[in-house]
């Protein structure tokens, strides 16, 4: 699998698959590159309709040529949490994680904060910390908080030292199944009150009881494996033991 920048011509190729509705793995296969690579690239320029191969190489250019007047030979990097770490693999797994939120439509900066916290091993940051580390505008920092706190992603914390943090909210994720599984009960209700209005016996009424039918157990599934698996959401590695290691429970 080839490493390094994309080239303009893989540029071009992937502005090709987009226009011909290919899929990002599949584009990426093409390339011989990793999804995550493309999906990335994509996101950060535009977006799958407005990406242009053109545009997309001159950007990256100009960001790389930022970053190195931004950091001039001798200079030490500030301190992070994450030292002795890969930084730049760190750096490409944030970008990805970002442009997933992105795909699944929550706006750029709010990912960008929401993965900053979910990769920071205290799990919470103050406004000023976020911004130090998104080199970004307090106030775009701001308005990211204020959107995630609203839709429950984040949650508002003081510290020793009574600075407000924010912190990411493990339980996110199992509201996020409940809220799927309300969904597919709301689309399974909504189409089966079509069967009674087009009549139980028509064709169209057949289809939409069927689907029905479908969503009702797609959201008993969600709802039910959810549940079951909220504790997942809060275990803590085990403590490691000079004993031969043994299976968990099945």
């Amino acid at each position: 699998m080839p490493g390094g920048r994309l080239t303009q011509q893989e540029r071009q190729q992937i502005a090709l698959g987009l226009a011909d509705g290919l899929a990002y793995a599949e584009i990426a296969r093409r390339l011989d590159r990793p999804t995550s690579t493309v999906t990335r690239e994509v996101m950060r320029n535009g977006g799958p309709t407005a990406y242009r191969a053109e545009l997309a190489h001159h950007a990256t250019e100009r960001r790389a040529h930022r970053r190195r007047q931004a950091a001039p030979r001798g200079a030490e990097a500030p301190p992070r949490a994450d030292d002795g770490r890969d930084a730049e693999a760190v750096r490409e797994y944030e970008e990805a994680f970002t442009a997933l939120l992105m795909q699944q439509g929550l706006p750029k900066m709010m990912s960008r904060v929401l993965t900053c916290l979910f990769t920071t091993d205290a799990g919470s940051l103050t406004a000023s910390e976020l911004a130090q580390r998104l080199q970004v505008s307090p106030a775009s920092v701001s308005k990211a908080i204020t959107f995630l706190e609203n839709q429950g992603l984040i949650s508002r914390e003081r510290d020793e030292r009574r600075r407000e943090r924010y912190a990411v909210n493990d339980d996110i994720w199992f509201q996020s199944m409940a809220a799927a599984a309300q969904s597919n009960f709301r689309l399974a209700e909504t189409a089966r009150q079509g069967v009674g209005i087009l009549g139980p016996d028509t064709p169209a009424a057949v289809r939409l009881e069927n689907i029905a039918r479908f969503l009702d157990f797609v959201g008993e599934s969600i709802a039910r494996a959810a549940e079951q698996a909220r504790d997942v959401l809060y275990a803590k590695p085990e403590t490691a033991t000079d004993g031969p290691a043994t299976d968990g429970p099945g």
